[in-house]
C-alpha cells in the first residue's frame, strides 16, 4: 500500500512540474542578441543633406539688418532656407 501511495504521488508531481520545466526551458533558448545585416534604414534623410551657415546684410527702408541663415542643399537638387536670425546694425531709430 505504502509503494502504491509513493508511485501515485511520485506520478502526481511530475505531471505538475515538467511542464513548466519545459516552458522554463523554452525561454532560456531564446536568442540574447539581435544580428541586422546591412545599414540601418531610419533616418536616412539625414545622410542625403549638406548644410551651411550663410549671413548677408539685407536693408529695409531706413534699417539695415544682418540676417543668418542655414542653407540645406539636398541631393535631389532642392534647397531649404530657413531664418536663424535678424539683429539690426544700422539706420534710423525713432
Amino acid at each position: 500500500m505504502k509503494k502504491l501511495l509513493t508511485i501515485s504521488a511520485l506520478l502526481g508531481s511530475l505531471i505538475i512540474f515538467a511542464p513548466s520545466q519545459e516552458a522554463n526551458a523554452a525561454s532560456v533558448a531564446a536568442p540574447q542578441i539581435q544580428i541586422q545585416v546591412g545599414p540601418n534604414r531610419r533616418n536616412r534623410g539625414w545622410q542625403n543633406r549638406r548644410s551651411t551657415i550663410q549671413t548677408r546684410i539685407v536693408r529695409r527702408g531706413f534699417a539695415t539688418y544682418r540676417e543668418t541663415y542655414r542653407v540645406t542643399y539636398m541631393r535631389n537638387g532642392a534647397v531649404r532656407t530657413q531664418l536663424i536670425s535678424r539683429v539690426r546694425i544700422g539706420g534710423r531709430r525713432y
